[in-house]
């Protein structure tokens, strides 16, 4: 990853530019955007001139079920925060101006990133957004912060979101025929989109790196600039709903879903390091790989959290058909020196040098992902854990302990943490069990095409 710019970037906006632009009519629309569970954008189109007049200074409302519905957005139980016998109630968006951003792939528009809180001007303490910053502010009591970055993988359709709806998802039209791993021949053949994407991406504020093909028939990825880890957090939404808003106007469509296909799923491969206040590598040390003692205890509590953790990076049914042996995704909790079949990979020196966790799928929501990632290590080092020796050679084989199977398993372990309760509190441990729940009682109801194709004749 290559190193954060922390001037402002093109797209970025003040306040003050916005009320010029607005005042020439060359931007209209404000988007006040907050991350739901499910990781996504969720929110409202305000006008300009509404968004300067009130909403940048005096707050604005939403209806608190946006944190307490499933992925259909369907209003359902088992939630303290909203439900039908509280009234639905709201709670505010406070816009982060350091968020404001330009959207250059929608007319005359901008978004902002928005905090949660209660009328009485208490947090949301179950907001995605919430949770990272205190995880981040637990870091920053040590005089550290956080900087990641998040690879997502994506799938390309020729067909059109509801084309793709009305063929109910099957016999869709891969953007490519063949395995384009690196292929600069098969990314060739939808560079309009992905050079769409990234032009959108950097006019928007983001720094783009690169953009390569993958495995799956139709997979690629873009990568952008590490920076802090809640900036990587807000980018990382902002471009998964970009994109799929620009494979829209492209008449296409992409997936993020961890496994589409009996092939490769999309992977969500998070980069995390530490430096100082003065923005000094922490992570980097005298031992004779390159490491710190620090480094080595922050990845020691990955390995020791990982597994009651994994809801965090893994929080779909669908999640845990990525794990698969030989398939990139991991399936042992192992951690090697630049080794892929590891659940944790460590690479780069000096102030490169980072972990990646292959265990989040492209459904990860990245501010749950990245606060688990600070809570393990930081459990690691309050603990003074030792790190166990790298593995070396194939995992998948390893006789290491295994990343959760289902969702079912993830939850139990979740639910049986004393640690997670600890760092996250009572409160969010029970409200993403309970999103968990609802995701299995969905499932478990639901009659799937194997079954009909297995038993409609032969049963």
């Amino acid at each position: 990853m290559g190193n954060t710019n922390e001037s402002a970037r093109p797209g970025m906006l003040t306040l003050a530019q916005l009320r010029e632009e607005a005042r020439a009519g060359s931007l209209h629309t404000v988007l006040i955007a907050m991350a739901d569970m499910q990781g996504r954008l969720q929110g409202k189109r305000c006008t300009a001139a509404h968004f300067l007049d009130h909403v940048a200074e005096h707050h604005a409302e939403g209806c608190s079920y946006q944190l307490a519905v499933d992925v259909e957005m369907n209003t359902v139980g088992g939630y303290a925060i909203s439900s039908w016998e509280s009234g639905y109630g709201d709670f505010v968006f406070v816009p982060d101006l350091d968020t404001l951003r330009r959207i250059p792939w929608l007319d005359g528009t901008a978004l902002v990133m928005c905090d949660l809180q209660w009328g009485n001007g208490e947090p949301v303490t179950v907001s995605p957004r919430q949770i990272l910053r205190r995880q981040i502010e637990r870091l920053a009591e040590r005089g550290w912060q956080a900087f990641a970055a998040t690879e997502l993988e994506f799938i390309v359709f020729r067909d059109t979101y509801e084309q793709a709806w009305r063929k109910a998802y099957r016999d869709l039209e891969p953007a490519n025929l063949y395995n384009v791993d690196y292929s600069i021949l098969g990314t060739s053949r939808i560079e309009p989109l992905l050079a769409r994407i990234c032009a959108g991406m950097a006019g928007a504020g983001i720094a783009v790196e690169d953009a390569k093909g993958e495995c799956n028939l139709g997979q690629h990825e873009i990568n952008f600039v590490y920076d802090h880890a809640l900036k990587a957090a807000d980018q990382h939404l902002i471009y998964k709903n970009g994109a799929k808003e620009i494979a829209s106007l492209e008449g296409c469509s992409l997936t993020f879903m961890p496994k589409f296909n009996h092939r490769e799923g999309n992977s969500c491969h998070i980069h995390l390091s530490l430096r100082d206040r003065n923005g000094q590598a922490i992570m980097a040390g005298d031992n004779d790989d390159g490491t710190s003692q620090l480094f080595r205890q922050f990845l020691a509590g990955q390995l020791a959290c990982l597994r009651e953790l994994t809801l965090f990076f893994a929080p779909n049914i669908n999640s845990y058909k990525r794990y698969a042996k030989g398939s990139f995704a991991p399936t042992a909790l192992a951690w090697g020196r630049d080794n892929r079949t590891c659940a944790l990979r460590v690479i780069g020196r000096g102030m490169s040098l980072r972990l990646e966790n292959r265990v989040p799928g492209g459904d990860a929501n990245p501010y749950l992902a990245i606060a688990a990632m600070i809570a393990a290590g930081l459990y690691g080092v309050d603990n003074k854990l030792v790190l166990e020796p790298a593995c070396t050679g194939n995992a998948y084989t390893s006789d290491k302990p295994r990343v959760p199977r289902t969702l079912n398993e993830a939850q139990a372990l979740l639910g049986q943490s004393e640690m997670a309760r600890a760092v996250f509190g009572q409160d969010v441990i029970e409200h993403y069990l309970n999103m968990a729940q609802v995701e299995i009682d969905a499932f478990e109801c639901a009659v799937t095409d194997w079954e009909h194709f297995r038993g409609f004749e032969r049963m």
